[in-house]
């Protein structure tokens, strides 16, 4: 088991790690890339589409900063990462280093040809009004799922 949080020393800024995975999903059939930034100019979603045999899918990333920072101050409390690792700019460089990791491994299964883009990406598919496909699976407390698969 790692000492820290994956990526925890990371010294790559979000735009470069981000703009990595742009060329990830490019190389791999996303026919737009759609990067959002916060108040402050940083890079706080990334979104894109993929053609399937079904039409044109939007796809939104789950970058979440706030939820990474808490895992590092707690991993600092405990001492498993020095302190000066636990600040929000820190926990930006790793999200992202982290989503640009799990994409790359992601493609590398599309690559075999076993699963298809859509597949791996289905929890952030984005319906009409924006919300991704977990998020409303959420809401419902999983109710779409066939019966007897919630438990």
């Amino acid at each position: 088991m790692p000492k820290g949080l994956l990526n925890y020393t990371t010294t790559i800024e979000a735009a470069k790690t981000a703009g990595e995975v742009q060329g990830i999903l490019a190389g791999h059939g996303a026919k737009a890339i759609l990067t959002e930034y916060d108040d402050s100019g940083t890079i706080c979603a990334l979104s894109f589409k993929i053609l399937t045999p079904h039409g044109d899918l939007g796809i939104r990333l789950p970058i979440e900063p706030d939820a990474t920072l808490k895992v590092l101050n707690r991993q600092a409390g405990l001492g498993k990462i020095p302190r000066r690792y636990a600040n929000r700019t820190q926990a930006i460089r790793i999200a992202w280093r982290i989503i640009k990791d799990w994409v790359e491994a992601q493609v590398a299964i599309l690559e075999t040809e076993m699963v298809k883009m859509e597949q791996i990406f289905l929890p952030y598919v984005m319906a009409r009004d924006g919300k991704t496909i977990y998020e409303h699976m959420l809401e419902t407390k999983f109710l779409a799922l066939p019966e007897g698969q919630t438990e």
